[in-house]
């Protein structure tokens, strides 16, 4: 009984939460009040964090039994492996598997990619949404309103543990990417035979990077990149557009 009165009680909190934090705008609107006055405000996905923290729910898992009376476990909102990203179109917790702390980088940064499928910049064309700003808070000297494709590759590769730059600095650049890349033995010029793995990054020049999301048996290249037709999107890629790939194996 003692274990139903706590499983009940930590469900009520986390509804009690999820009622409070539900409205995104009211929470993006604070921030922008907190800027208009000259105050410092933490994005909306800090918020929603910390309010978990404050409940002692980050990492617990719960108990539930089920009708047979077996107790099945699940995940609460929270990883201590992976940070989950906040949808901020559908205000709601994007929690990764907490099953990825033992799974490869790649993995990894995928699962962390997948996570933001569909996030667009608010408006578009401008290089700016909360959730961008989310990306930008991964690399040091980020510059608001640039194009932030190497910037969500920078957030994907340190939500799973695998940060970019010399001192896990993230990038803000493909050029800077590339250069690191070269000077850490990641870099991985395109050519005949060169086949990347899921994770690995997809440079485009010095215009574009992304993630490598799968090969397909057909030689295509399915992708996850941010700042692609102003959004983060899936795509598919022919194997001869890249110019060179990043192991983060």
């Amino acid at each position: 009984m003692t274990g139903s009165m706590s499983i009940a009680s930590t469900i009520g909190r986390i509804e009690s939460i999820r009622r409070e934090l539900a409205d995104p705008a009211e929470l993006i609107g604070s921030g922008q009040a907190a800027a208009a006055t000259g105050g410092t405000e933490a994005p909306a996905s800090a918020s929603f964090a910390d309010a978990l923290a404050q409940a002692g729910l980050e990492s617990q898992q719960a108990g539930v039994a089920d009708a047979g009376g077996e107790a099945a476990t699940q995940p609460t909102l929270g990883s201590a492996q992976v940070s989950p990203g906040y949808d901020y179109q559908l205000g709601s917790l994007q929690g990764l598997s907490p099953g990825l702390g033992s799974s490869s980088p790649g993995a990894r940064i995928v699962a962390a990619a997948e996570s933001q499928i569909g996030q667009t910049e608010q408006p578009p064309g401008s290089n700016e949404s909360p959730a961008i700003a989310m990306y930008r808070s991964d690399t040091a000297g980020a510059v608001p309103g640039a194009p932030w494709c190497a910037y969500f590759a920078s957030w994907a590769a340190r939500q799973a543990g695998e940060p970019i730059g010399l001192e896990g600095q993230g990038l803000g650049s493909v050029g800077e990417i590339w250069s690191w890349a070269q000077s850490t033995g990641r870099a991985i010029p395109n050519g005949p035979g060169v086949t990347p793995q899921p994770g690995d990054l997809i440079v485009f020049g010095d215009e574009h990077v992304g993630i490598v999301r799968d090969v397909l048996p057909n030689g295509q290249i399915q992708t996850i990149e941010g700042n692609y037709e102003n959004k983060v999107a899936a795509n598919v890629r022919s194997p001869t557009e890249a110019t060179g790939y990043v192991n983060m194996g």
